[in-house]
């Protein structure tokens, strides 16, 4: 009997030996932006194994000024991107076949914050002034507002001058613009920075204003969903990603840490990450990952009143339920 259990065991451990290692799946995703806490949820989810979990080997791709995350998808560099609702869209309508797959951010945090010594105080003021904005696809939602309020954008007296903005917040502190664009988690914190004070400024929430449009969603090439296979590996990255966005939320101070040790850059601080996830985290609350009918249909809407951005409505293949349905999110 014992000379038996030990040709079991030695079987055994030969079968283990020789067994073949079945690798995870690959998966790359293109960040919108550098890497910062803004994409916490995906940097957790791979530092603390979530991908692991559903046996996937995900490269998380930092993007930057000079990276489109439309163009990287277009030409095969990524499997999926974070975009905004408003420039994916707008690509799909030219001929981009980018389908929305999931949303992780439920608000938005577009702000065009304004020095109070400018005389602005309130969206009837912008006339005759200067308004920093970021172009690149960035600009629908500054578009539809100005549209809204019936504001041309060639400068005059009677319009508002556009000055195309750079990624950071020296015209507000250099008084080369009156506004600029600013997101609630990242440029609005360098504001107060730079030195300017909550009482030296007003802040206007595109939300607030009627013209929020959804940012940061999941998008993928509308044909690779035809393939199920690659509808199964999307939806464990979105399942385990939520589970990192949940983690972020529940652990603000670690997800910071985690992001300042991803970037490869360097350039991130602790302490703004901090402040940053501490913003983001109200962004991505209150969603499962899945996207809300409702909230497509208003960015729909103030896109379609933004004038040009989209000449109509998106076909029904502009967003799938697919894969979160597969996934388990409602």
């Amino acid at each position: 009997m014992k000379k038996w259990m030990i040709g079991a065991l030695a079987a055994a451990a030969s079968l283990t030996m020789s067994a073949p290692a079945f690798a995870a799946d690959p998966l790359t995703l293109q960040l919108k932006w550098v890497t910062q806490a803004q994409f916490a949820g995906y940097l957790v989810a791979k530092e603390k194994g979530f991908y692991d979990e559903e046996n996937l080997d995900v490269t998380i791709k930092p993007g930057g000024p000079d990276v489109s995350p439309v163009q990287v998808i277009a030409a095969g560099g990524a499997d999926v991107i974070v975009n905004w609702m408003a420039d994916a869209l707008a690509s799909r309508e030219k001929g981009v076949k980018l389908v929305n797959i999931a949303q992780p951010f439920k608000g938005s945090g577009l702000l065009l914050v304004c020095r109070k010594d400018s005389g602005i105080a309130s969206p009837a003021d912008f006339k005759g002034h200067t308004l920093g904005v970021w172009f690149y696809g960035n600009e629908y939602p500054f578009m539809a507002w100005m549209n809204k309020l019936g504001y041309k954008t060639e400068g005059g007296p009677d319009g508002v001058t556009v000055l195309k903005q750079a990624f950071n917040v020296d015209p507000i502190v250099q008084k080369q613009a009156d506004c600029i664009s600013a997101m609630t988690y990242n440029e609005y914190g360098q504001i107060l920075d730079a030195g300017l004070k909550p009482e030296d400024l007003v802040v206007f929430n595109y939300r607030d204003q009627g013209v929020g449009m959804l940012e940061d969603g999941l998008y993928v090439l509308e044909d690779k969903l035809a393939d199920p296979a690659f509808v199964d590996k999307l939806a464990r990255f979105v399942k385990a990603s939520e589970k990192g966005w949940q983690y972020a939320r529940e652990n603000p101070d670690e997800a910071a840490q985690i992001t300042v040790d991803a970037d490869e850059s360097g350039s991130q601080t602790l302490e703004h990450q901090k402040y940053m996830i501490g913003e983001v985290n109200k962004l991505t609350a209150g969603t499962s990952g899945a996207l809300d009918p409702a909230d497509y249909k208003q960015t729909v809407g103030t896109l379609l009143s933004a004038g040009g951005v989209i000449s109509k409505e998106p076909d029904a293949a502009a967003t799938s339920t697919v894969v979160t349905d597969k996934a388990g999110l409602k």
